[in-house]
């Protein structure tokens, strides 16, 4: 039986998980194969935290904590073992280039921006950059898919320029994929964190929101609001490349962990939604 505070926490679930809905539906995933990620993840989540003595929870907890029967945890246990969940997001080669244009020092000018690069040359040109970072991708057929998606610009005298320092992946799925990974998945985690009664520290987890701004008002808070919140975004890229400089030369791994940093803008556009929030 349900308690007051449990009915509002999944009230609020039910809010958060419409625009979810939304998506799926979209691209065809139904309720069932959604329930299927869903069980693996309260599975997975109920064996590596919950245990005792850093052994993982036996198949019995499990089962009563998640409310799944015994054979189905173990099933899901086995599909985890197997990494049939994995899904695995690798950086672009096109993101790859951007990224050591903005933080390798043969490519940036006296303020630390990238540099325009001519096409050719030994050293700080765009043909070393793709050289070094690029792959086996020939430095030719980097600049014209640059240039198609719009990172870059190219004079008529062959001179190239970072004109976008980020990219949106191509497919409607890999946004999706991207999003989730890298958007939806760091905020959700902030928010378990900061909830944990054993944390010592709070990670940020910031939002601002009005319920009162005029319709005509929207386009241009809008505009503001993506100028703003792309240059916070840039800042904390460079602090990140920043960090990464100081230990690029340690190549051990042992170290090392994943920071990332998310900044929004929403705007409510489900009619059933409004002042429920």
């Amino acid at each position: 039986m349900q308690n007051d505070i449990q009915r509002q926490i999944l009230g609020a679930f039910l809010i958060a998980l419409r625009p979810l809905a939304r998506i799926l539906l979209q691209f065809g995933i139904g309720f069932r194969e959604f329930s299927e990620v869903m069980k693996t993840a309260f599975v997975d989540v109920a064996t590596k935290d919950y245990g005792l003595r850093g052994r993982p929870t036996n198949i019995s907890r499990v089962a009563v904590m998640t409310g799944l029967t015994r054979k189905e945890v173990r099933r899901l246990r086995q599909k985890l073992e197997n990494s049939d969940h994995a899904i695995v997001v690798k950086s672009t080669p096109l993101a790859e280039i951007l990224h050591r244009w903005h933080s390798e020092d043969e490519f940036l000018d006296q303020s630390n921006r990238p540099r325009k690069l001519p096409f050719s040359g030994t050293d700080g040109s765009f043909t070393s950059l793709v050289k070094k970072f690029g792959g086996d991708i020939p430095p030719g057929a980097m600049r014209t898919e640059l240039k198609r998606v719009g990172a870059v610009d190219e004079d008529e005298d062959g001179i190239l320029e970072v004109v976008n320092r980020t990219l949106s992946p191509k497919g409607a799925h890999e946004k999706l994929v991207t999003a989730l990974v890298h958007g939806i998945y760091p905020l959700n985690a902030a928010i378990a964190h900061n909830l944990d009664p054993k944390g010592e520290d709070t990670w940020a987890q910031i939002s601002s929101y009005s319920q009162s701004i005029r319709g005509s008002d929207v386009p241009r808070l809008r505009r503001i609001s993506f100028d703003r919140l792309s240059e916070v975004a840039e800042s904390i890229d460079d602090l990140f490349m920043a960090y990464e400089a100081l230990h690029e030369k340690d190549n051990s791994g042992n170290d090392k962990t994943t920071v990332a940093v998310g900044v929004y803008y929403f705007e409510e556009r489900d009619a059933e939604m409004v002042g429920k929030w």
